[in-house]
């Protein structure tokens, strides 16, 4: 396997999660906008579409600007398709709903050539090369208090993508995995389980349990927990300070998962029986995140400015990961509500084991980067992103390197 490929897939093998042009297209994930408030009941919302449907097309072209890597023109897209269909389209309780999310990417991207992280997560899912297509599929019950159920194969940046302040999941927003859906190397990116969100007056809770190998470009059924099970357990709490809205949230993930996941890493990747690292069972990791709107907020029609924070740390050994954090500020600028910014700052760190099993194949230390965006909205349906990025490489022979990106997306 090509070395930039097979060593980018470690990393960005699997998450934990943390307004788009598409924001309405995912299912509704009441972590974000509708915390504050008291969920309307059932009876009390709009009479809903029975079937929705929504199309976005994303175009990029991105190339290294500084660094070793070689600097070509590469080209690639994805085509991502969301159908919502209520229960009364069908006979049964608008409460039920299905949500189908095929998706589709082809061409090129510089993922891989600069650092461990993918720099466009949108072309490195649901395949880092090629064309290749995904379907995600999933069934919710709703009550009238606002707890939801959703069960079956869930693609996680459909739920990254609607975090207030930082939604975007790299077709939007930041373009960089450490910002689109920060890595938690415990929950996978594409998932098959069952999603339990809890909306209080005060808080969301979340339970998550699934099965720990990532569904990617499979049904994930018959080798259900297989591999063991997966949790993750969540509480987001929103706040009012100076009266603008924020959103704190600790969350706890786990498995049960003996060794790395080879659904996970390529063969050359994984480190070999006897050298220290992957031969442990179960993993377990923390995350404390925030975000604070400076100005507006997720429901002002002018937008709004805010600032957004992580911290993850996990146990090691089988977790690839051990630390890492990422802060920023994004948002719209004042009088260009169609337009939108971001800055942003992450450092991520192999764990030791791992890296001490891997030195004679490859020298690893912790990845920095920064990255930098700002979107043009040209019309309703229309928008162009300049992003850069500036990454210093967890491969250590690599120099530090200055990447730039454009993206073109087109929603319907």
């Amino acid at each position: 396997m090509n070395l930039r490929f097979a060593i980018t897939a470690m990393i960005a093998s699997s998450f934990a999660p943390n307004v788009p042009l598409y924001a309405q297209q995912a299912p509704a994930d009441p972590g974000a906008e509708n915390v504050p408030q008291p969920p309307p009941t059932l009876q009390d919302a709009p009479p809903p579409e029975l079937v929705d449907f929504k199309l976005v097309a994303a175009q990029f072209v991105d190339s290294p600007l500084t660094g070793d890597a070689q600097k070509d023109l590469d080209y690639g897209g994805k085509i991502d398709a969301y159908v919502d269909i209520k229960g009364g389209a069908v006979g049964l309780d608008n409460s039920l709903s299905l949500h189908v999310h095929p998706e589709f990417r082809f061409g090129q991207s510089s993922n891989g050539e600069i650092g461990l992280l993918p720099t466009n997560s949108a072309l490195f899912f649901p395949a880092s090369e090629g064309e290749r297509f995904d379907l995600s599929a999933n069934l919710t019950k709703r009550w009238a208090s606002g707890t939801s159920l959703t069960v079956g194969k869930v693609n996680v940046f459909d739920l990254a993508a609607q975090l207030p302040v930082t939604g975007g999941g790299g077709v939007e927003g930041f373009m960089n995995l450490a910002f689109a859906l920060p890595p938690s190397a415990v929950v996978p990116n594409s998932l098959v389980g069952a999603l339990l969100n809890v909306p209080t007056s005060k808080a969301l809770f979340r339970l998550w349990v699934f099965d720990p190998a990532p569904a990617s470009r499979r049904s994930g059924i018959p080798t259900l927990f297989d591999e063991g099970v997966g949790a993750l357990a969540s509480v987001t709490v929103p706040t009012n300070i100076g009266g603008k809205p924020g959103f704190y949230a600790l969350k706890v993930a786990a498995s049960t998962r003996r060794g790395i996941s080879t659904r996970a890493l390529p063969p050359a990747l994984i480190p070999q029986q006897g050298l220290g690292f992957g031969d442990n069972r179960g993993e377990f990791a923390v995350i404390l995140a925030g975000s604070q709107y400076l100005s507006g907020g997720p429901r002002d029609p002018a937008g709004g400015i805010g600032v957004f924070a992580q911290a993850f740390a996990s146990a090691g050994d089988p977790t690839f990961l051990d630390y890492s954090g990422q802060a920023g500020i994004t948002g719209n600028p004042p009088g260009r509500p169609q337009d939108r910014f971001g800055l942003g700052w992450f450092r991520y760190s192999l764990t030791d084991g791992l890296v001490d099993a891997l030195a004679r194949r490859v020298p690893l230390e912790d990845e920095e980067g920064v990255e930098a965006y700002y979107t043009i909205g040209l019309s309703a349906h229309l928008r162009l992103t300049a992003d850069l990025q500036y990454i210093d490489s967890a491969i250590a022979p690599r120099d530090g390197a200055l990447l730039g990106q454009l993206r073109l997306v087109t929603a319907f």
